[in-house]
């Protein structure tokens, strides 16, 4: 019988260690895979017992990193009861999560589905935010000019700083998502027609007053303007700022936390990265809290 491939990988790597040839550490997504084919190998009993539990917990594990192929086929598990409880409506948000990421399969599967239920499975759920400090008529305290982190051409980084105080976010958080979304390319065009130096969408675009989307100060001016929005409305927490700025508010308020989107979780993880920040002060009355903010806390 074999041993399971997350024990081989940390047996390879402890076995050379002693000849100081340690391999570097597994990256994120070789775990995902690894955990993902360990899954697959206890569902089907290959080289392991048979242990369909397991082979949920493990499918579910990479499904939280956003592992589209585990979401499908932990639903297909639930939605055939094939070695756990039958049960439609966690099928459904698994097959919803994997489709909503472009997998054809499931895809083709939304069409024998209903919608996914209200209840999100225990192991996708996400840790409970920090709360972050509310202000209300005193500017959010900024990162000091002379501090701010950013290899972005300096009359962008000029901008910033005088436009984000506008605005009450820290121009170190502003440069963070201009870094992440475009790389500082002023004239930068998505697929999804997402435009400028924030990637605004034509739709964020209209919403705060963007008329010309390639003009830097114009740009920035709605990127900040969606962020003061984004921060008020998850109450600072600035992981829930950057998926719904990435994935809109409606799909964090649907999964009550990040979205098990590779995309999403990656830009989180980047963003956060550059910014250095988890919490942001907001302004109570820019507009009410996400009606899911308290649900999202109790997890």
């Amino acid at each position: 019988m074999r041993l399971p491939l997350l024990l081989l990988l940390l047996c390879g790597l402890a076995g050379t260690a002693w000849a100081q040839q340690a391999e570097p550490p597994a990256s994120d997504d070789l775990l995902v895979r690894l955990a993902r084919e360990e899954a697959v190998a206890y569902e089907n009993g290959e080289g392991v017992p048979r242990d369909p539990a397991r082979a949920a917990q493990l499918y579910c594990q990479a499904a939280r990193q956003g592992d589209a192929e585990s979401q499908y086929n932990l639903a297909w598990m639930y939605a055939n009861g094939r070695g756990i409880e039958r049960n439609d409506a966690t099928a459904s948000f698994f097959f919803h999560a994997a489709a909503e990421q472009g997998l054809p399969q499931a895809v083709r599967m939304l069409e024998r589905v209903g919608q996914p239920g209200t209840d999100i499975p225990d192991c996708m759920r996400p840790p409970a935010p920090v709360v972050a400090a509310a202000v209300q008529a005193t500017p959010a305290a900024a990162t000091p000019a002379a501090e701010l982190r950013s290899n972005g051409p300096k009359y962008i980084v000029d901008l910033v700083k005088t436009i984000a105080p506008e605005y009450r976010v820290d121009p170190q958080l502003a440069l963070a998502f201009i870094q992440v979304e475009s790389n500082f390319d002023v004239v930068a065009q998505s697929p999804k027609n997402a435009q400028g130096l924030m990637q605004l969408i034509p739709e964020t675009a209209a919403r705060f007053n963007v008329k010309r989307p390639f003009d830097p100060a114009q740009n920035i001016r709605g990127g900040l303007a969606y962020i003061r929005w984004l921060l008020a409305y998850y109450r600072g927490d600035v992981t829930l700022v950057a998926a719904a700025y990435n994935a809109g508010e409606g799909a964090v308020n649907r999964y009550r936390g990040v979205p098990p989107y590779a995309e999403t979780l990656g830009y989180v993880s980047r963003i956060l990265k550059s910014s250095r920040m988890l919490t942001h002060p907001f302004d109570t009355t820019v507009t009410e809290a996400s009606p899911q903010l308290a649900v999202m806390r109790k997890f």
